[in-house]
């Protein structure tokens, strides 16, 4: 089975269309996107939210069996996020510590989300793994940072089991009760530039106060 690599990319945007043409393979899909997103450092532009939320419109609509679509989702975020974890285990030391950042790694992590995410593990400690699951970019990052020598393993796979449950979740029931509204259903790209704003709207309180918290100590 051929998948276009724009409907990969955007496959939130072209759910319904994937749903008509390859039926049950969306399932797979769909686990190797969410997958992919949170469990791969290199693929945080991957679609996140307004997948969870499409799933859940079509859901509503008996397009997709949303319990199975649920259930496999959550599994891909909580698996993707273990082995972001192991594999933070294994480079996160030797990049988080290199002074020099002209390596492969500095390059094809992009360090300055790298060290960014570093910071915002630091300030939040282990519930950062849960508020993460919400803020795009950021969530590909924290587990790796975690997996890095911050945070032990078992205390990581317990708030990573419950921010991967609740992402799905709230974003899935979401999209359930609220995509097929016709404002929203026929205005379906305006929703989803929005989710990104509100998923991106912590990062972006947290940038202003930190901010300002640098202004009054001059």
């Amino acid at each position: 089975m051929e998948l276009p690599i724009d409907l990969f990319l955007h496959v939130d945007r072209h759910l319904a269309e994937l749903v008509a043409r390859h039926g049950a393979w969306v399932y797979g899909i769909l686990f190797l996107v969410v997958f992919a997103e949170t469990g791969l450092v290199v693929t945080p532009f991957l679609p996140g939210d307004s997948l969870l939320f499409a799933v859940g419109a079509l859901g509503a609509r008996d397009a997709l069996d949303v319990v199975l679509a649920s259930a496999l989702l959550a599994a891909a975020a909580i698996l993707g996020d273990t082995v972001n974890y192991a594999i933070g285990h294994y480079l996160g030391p030797r990049i988080l510590v290199a002074s020099g950042r002209e390596g492969f790694w500095d390059r094809a992590l992009n360090r300055k989300h790298l060290d960014r995410t570093h910071e915002f593990f630091e300030k939040h400690g282990g519930k950062a793994v849960v508020l993460a699951r919400f803020v795009p970019i950021v969530r590909t990052f924290v587990p790796f940072v975690a997996g890095a020598g911050s945070m032990s393993y078992p205390s990581f796979i317990t708030y990573n089991v419950l921010g991967g449950l609740a992402w799905v979740g709230i974003c899935v029931g979401a999209g359930y009760a609220f995509g097929n509204v016709p404002v929203v259903r026929d205005n379906f790209s305006l929703v989803v530039i929005g989710i990104v704003a509100v998923s991106v709207l912590p990062m972006v309180v947290e940038f202003v106060r930190s901010r300002r918290r640098s202004s009054g100590t001059r």
